[in-house]
């Protein structure tokens, strides 16, 4: 039913002021209530109120773009026909019409306002006010950690983020093993789903190709997707040839063809792939120095640094950095050397971008930070946390800066310039364990993903993602002092080791000579009794030096009787004793 009211006005009184008056109300339609819309609804019998005593308050905070407001006028004018035109009379309105049509000022005018409309229209167009914002925020009941976070490589628009439950046999069947992409502008729902055959750990934009990514899967199978052919992958490899243990990383390689990219696992392998042909990898490499699987060290963390495309460095289990060579003559010249600094894993493993002889790593309690000249220890480290670390990674524009994330949900961001005992800004992110850390390429946006599957996004300050003065120059000259440092700590670590090592080796000698002259002349059967005679001996002299029970009862005794003369007799009788002791 459309409901219509006409308002009519003297063509006479156009223009002239409105006269308001008072008058009784007037009834201009009566809908009768429709029964069959109550079906589209459920009566609430009873109906629960809570009233308090107090006013309820709210908080809610919200950042929003600054919206420069101003005044401004409008002229109106009052339309109409020409007085010489009768509005009722079609052939003069369609003359008249006809003529102004053909007026420039008229279409020019016209277009203006349809430009104007047409914004209006899309304006009111772009929001839906039907539109459920909220549906599938979270398309899984089951919560699952956020354990690898890529940034899409043309810009901070877009980031993919790997969902896997880590925990040993905690997965249940209802457990989804979807992967999405989400854009940036639009964090209530994914842009799209990446549907695995097991759960990723790991996910890689291919730098070269930004509709291409490669995944790392829990059952230990490498698959890449090409975002523009759907959801499912476009070829995984073979779980024959693939890893025993999940992969827990890979890496795309810098290559002519954009399509070589290597991973590496806890079952102590490093494969090498071409995606072209995924049916077994190109090259394998054992985690142990005489290539035996069975004592391999299992990987947890990779770096690779395109401008050293030979090289790349393991993060394993035992806590150990091993630095390898894959263009290395023979296969036990791989690995060229281990650091060891770290008790339990290495979750993270990276070089500074501004200087790739000095790389971090992350792992137990505290972060490292390492110069391939030296071996024996890292020149910098931060304090023991309370708390363990699970990821980091440095800032892509600040040489100085790197970030760190904790079990207790905190966010840390070392400025080794700034200060070096204390994080120049500790960020509570979330009330769950953060698992993985990503920084975007321009250093200003970072992405975090937690336990519980969200990932956060957190923008920095304009101090923290902007190249200081003078700032290479600085970090140049610490890293070269803590290296000249642990080389001097070191040599004198070795000399001092030397010199105890020939001076036992001397008196070791002597004694042996001793002995050997007095027990020379001995048979076997004088040699086992004097043996089993000095080890009674020892075994008295222990004994000797214990205090005895019954000593300590008759002390006890005297402390509770009364101040006498035998008390005093005894403390005089007691004070050369207690000298002797102190002699």
């Amino acid at each position: 039913m459309e409901i219509v009211y006409v308002y009519t006005k003297k063509r006479a009184e156009f223009g002239r002021q409105c006269n308001f008056s008072d008058r009784p109300a007037e009834l201009h339609v009566d809908i009768v209530p429709d029964s069959t819309l109550s079906d589209n609804f459920i009566e609430r019998n009873p109906v629960d109120i809570a009233i308090q005593c107090v006013q309820e308050m709210s908080e809610h905070e919200i950042n929003t773009e600054r919206f420069e407001t101003g005044s401004r006028g409008i002229n109106h004018t009052e339309g109409g026909w020409p007085k010489d035109v009768n509005p009722q009379e079609l052939e003069q309105v369609t003359r008249y019409r006809k003529k102004v049509e053909k007026d420039e000022v008229y279409i020019q005018t016209i277009q203006n306002l349809g430009n104007v409309m047409e914004h209006c229209i899309r304006q009111n167009n772009a929001i839906d006010i039907y539109e459920d914002y909220f549906e599938d925020v979270d398309p899984n009941e089951i919560k699952r950690t956020a354990t690898h976070i890529s940034w899409y490589p043309d810009g901070p628009r877009k980031l993919a983020v790997a969902y896997c439950n880590l925990d040993f046999q905690g997965s249940s069947a209802d457990t989804a093993m979807d992967s999405y992409i989400w854009d940036v502008e639009n964090p209530n729902k994914p842009e799209t789903t990446l549907k695995p055959v097991s759960p990723l750990v790991c996910l890689e934009y291919n730098p070269k190709d930004s509709h291409v990514l490669l995944g790392g899967c829990y059952n230990g199978q490498i698959a890449y997707w090409d975002t523009r052919k759907g959801s499912q992958p476009v070829e995984m490899s073979p779980i024959e040839q693939s890893h025993r243990d999940p992969a827990y990383k890979t890496i795309w390689i810098q290559s002519k063809t954009g399509a070589e990219c290597f991973s590496a696992s806890t079952d102590g392998q490093v494969l090498w792939w071409d995606i072209r042909k995924m049916g077994e990898p190109t090259e394998t490499l054992y985690l142990d120095k005489k290539q035996d699987l069975a004592k391999a060290q299992g990987a947890y963390s990779l770096e690779y640094e395109p401008t050293m495309p030979t090289k790349f460095m393991v993060g394993t289990e035992q806590g150990v950095i091993m630095s390898c060579n894959r263009k290395a003559k023979t296969p036990m010249e791989k690995i060229v050397a281990n650091f060891t600094g770290h008790i339990g894993p290495v979750y993270s493993l990276q070089r500074n971008p501004h200087f790739p002889k000095n790389f971090l790593s992350v792992g137990d309690w505290c972060a490292r930070i390492w110069s391939e000249d030296i071996r024996e220890s890292s020149i910098m480290w931060t304090k023991q946390y309370s708390s363990y670390l699970t990821d980091g990674c440095w800032s892509p524009v600040r040489p100085s800066v790197f970030f760190v994330t904790k079990m207790d949900g905190t966010l840390d961001v070392w400025d080794i310039i700034f200060k070096q005992n204390d994080p120049t800004l500790s960020l509570q992110v979330c009330d769950v364990p953060l698992h993985s850390l990503r920084v975007q390429e321009h250093g200003r946006l970072v992405a975090s993903g937690s336990k519980d599957g969200t990932t956060t996004l957190l923008e920095l300050s304009e101090g923290l993602h902007t190249l200081q003065r003078n700032e290479k120059n600085l970090v140049t000259n610490m890293f070269e002092r803590e290296t000249r440092r642990e080389k001097i700590l070191d040599a004198r670590h070795r000399e001092m080791k030397l010199k105890e090592r020939t001076k036992s080796q001397q008196d070791g000698k002597d004694e042996d000579e001793h002995k050997g002259g007095e027990e020379e002349g001995l048979p076997e059967e004088d040699l086992y009794e004097k043996a089993e005679k000095d080890f009674w001996d020892i075994i008295e002299q222990e004994r000797k030096k214990q205090p005895d029970p019954s000593q300590e009862f008759e002390k006890a005794d005297a402390g509770k009787q009364s101040p006498t003369e035998e008390d005093g007799e005894e403390k005089t009788n007691g004070g050369p004793e207690s000298e002797n002791k102190k002699d």
